[in-house]
């Protein structure tokens, strides 16, 4: 056990010894590891937390029925009637015409236009919930709703979200795409960097296998180095993902202020930093067992 734990505190110092031999090629490849896996990981970061408030906002849809302006009495009684024994309804709620003019002049500011109005211009409508949250539920009550008779437009409150997070599972999506895709770019630098070291290290290798070296012994020192260079690039996408999400928010909270609203970006959760660290550290395991395994089996080869 204590020699196991020699030989890799022997490679784990051998790694870190040639990651300070060269600072200039090793401080550009952590860099363009860490900017390349800070692009899909920040706006996958974006994208999730998009998604999550969306997700808030449609917790209760809601379905609002909107009847003609010459509706009567009869007819609010009939729809009403109608809801009450759907079965895809939960709960309900009429809103008279005159409440809603009283809100919106309330709300928007615009008492004085809105009193110069001859008519009332808002129609009787009701706002119901479904039974449960399924969006198939309140589409079945939309078509239903429709053809009622004085309904002049019916309208599925949530639908909007729905689309919005139909559209962020399409970026995340392309996310994944891009990110496989740039992963494999960092197994090859990674891949590259470990096959120089190779050449340049080609006689003591080729030494140590003639007096009896294993394999693992022989490729370890190379695996730490790519897991090293890795676990760096990581550190290098976290710290470029805290300074952007610092940077962002600040201008955030000057446009939300500017709508009355408050919004930010949240960063990196410590599961999610630390799941990012160990696909950084993996990459460059991976790219550097590569390498080194297909010179060893040319080695062999010959």
């Amino acid at each position: 056990m204590k020699a196991w734990l020699r030989d890799h505190a022997r490679a784990t110092a051998d790694a870190l010894t040639r990651l300070a031999q060269t600072p200039m090629a090793s401080g550009l490849n952590i860099l363009v590891i860490g900017v390349a896996l800070s692009l899909p990981a920040g706006v996958y970061l974006v994208l999730s937390q998009l998604q999550s408030f969306t997700r808030q906002l449609t917790t209760d849809p809601q379905i609002s029925i909107f009847l003609e302006l010459d509706a009567d009495a009869r007819n609010v009684e009939s729809i009403e009637e109608n809801l009450r024994n759907h079965p895809d309804v939960g709960n309900y709620r009429f809103i008279p015409r005159a409440r809603a003019l009283a809100e919106l002049k309330r709300s928007a500011g615009l008492s004085d236009v809105l009193d110069n109005l001859k008519q009332n211009p808002l129609p009787d409508a009701f706002v119901a919930t479904g039974v449960d949250s399924k969006p198939e539920t309140l589409e079945r009550l939309r078509d239903t709703a429709t053809k009622w008779p004085k309904v002049a437009h019916v309208q599925l409150d949530s639908e909007w979200a729905r689309k919005l997070d139909a559209t962020l599972r399409l970026g995340r999506t392309a996310i994944l795409i891009l990110g496989l895709l740039l992963s494999s770019a960092l197994v090859a630098v990674t891949f590259n960097t470990i096959r120089l070291q190779i050449l340049t290290r080609r006689e003591e290798i080729e030494i140590s296998k003639l007096i009896g070296a294993t394999n693992p012994f022989v490729r370890r020192p190379f695996l730490y180095f790519g897991g090293l260079q890795g676990l760096a690039g990581g550190l290098m996408a976290w710290g470029v993902l805290s300074m952007a999400v610092l940077l962002l928010n600040r201008d955030l909270a000057t446009l939300a202020a500017l709508y009355s609203a408050s919004f930010r970006i949240a960063g990196l959760r410590w599961d999610d930093a630390m799941s990012l660290l160990l696909f950084s550290a993996l990459l460059g395991w991976l790219g550097a067992w590569l390498s080194v395994t297909r010179h060893l089996w040319r080695f062999e080869a010959r």
